[in-house]
């Protein structure tokens, strides 16, 4: 009961199985009262529908949460939209009566493939949504959390291609290396109002997204999944691939009280995969 009577945002929550929806559900048992967040359809033509929750998903989420005793909300919307990321940091303030966490969880993490035949649409698409989105994130919870001078919390969500490049994921590794500087310059001048925003970076999660991404990187490289996945857990200290449960415990620490003196940090969930 860390988080009793706080509100949280978490953005991206709509995909079965996601990262989105164990933090969700971690911040839940925390007894946060949570909104749920996702576009709930296609915005790039070039990858119709691929990675993205739908709105029946999230409400079948919010749905879970409300049967053990929490208390979740839906909102679907744009995060490329600063009137949208606005709406739903009013939307959390009016429903809760205040916002305290905000976990930029959305993105984009399929659009994949050799630099130099990417389409500068498809990198656009990337860096908008895994960058600009968190900037809009931060900037709007950040007007919400300074106006009721309580502080509060912000959760961005990279991954690994924060610390090293892939060959075949240029656009995604970009912006997820901008997380990382956007996380540590909006932290320094969030700091004297309370505001601690982090940054956490999990290697690659064998399930949804996860799944995808390996089995795409192992056909580049030649090799069957379960020869990539062989070679992957032979890198990491823990010897097993990520789960999304691992993400969400460390989203509920950051969250909390303990987590009070931790700002600016780009912390690894890898199991000793990547340790910088």
């Amino acid at each position: 009961m860390r988080l009793k009577g706080k509100s949280a945002v978490v953005t991206g929550a709509g995909r079965d199985l996601g990262i989105g929806q164990a933090i969700a559900a971690r911040l839940a048992k925390e007894v946060a009262r949570v909104v749920l967040h996702e576009l709930g359809r296609s915005n790039v033509e070039i990858a119709p529908g691929h990675g993205v929750g739908t709105s029946d998903e999230l409400e079948t989420m919010a749905e879970r949460i409300r049967s053990i005793g929490g208390e979740a909300v839906t909102l679907c919307g744009d995060m490329l939209i600063e009137d949208d990321v606005a709406s739903l940091m009013d939307f959390a303030d009016r429903k809760y009566g205040r916002a305290d966490i905000l976990v930029n969880n959305a993105g984009i993490g399929y659009l994949f493939g050799p630099l130099v035949h990417m389409p500068v649409e498809k990198w656009d698409a990337v860096l908008g949504v895994n960058l600009r989105g968190v900037f809009l994130g931060i900037k709007h919870a950040a007007r919400h959390m300074i106006y009721q001078g309580r502080g509060g919390r912000v959760v961005n969500i990279a991954s690994q291609a924060a610390k090293t490049g892939f060959a075949f994921a240029t656009a995604y590794t970009a912006s997820k290396h901008g997380v990382v500087g956007l996380t540590r310059a909006a932290a320094l001048k969030l700091a004297e109002y309370n505001i601690t925003i982090n940054t956490i970076c999990p290697n690659r999660i064998t399930t949804g997204l996860g799944a995808w991404q390996n089995e795409f990187m192992s056909k580049a490289q030649g090799k069957s999944v379960d020869e990539y996945l062989a070679e992957m857990r032979a890198r990491i200290a823990l010897g097993r691939t990520g789960q999304v449960n691992d993400v969400g415990s460390v989203c509920a620490f950051l969250c909390c009280k303990e987590a009070n003196y931790v700002t600016a940090e780009a912390m690894n969930v890898s199991g000793g995969e990547e340790y910088h």
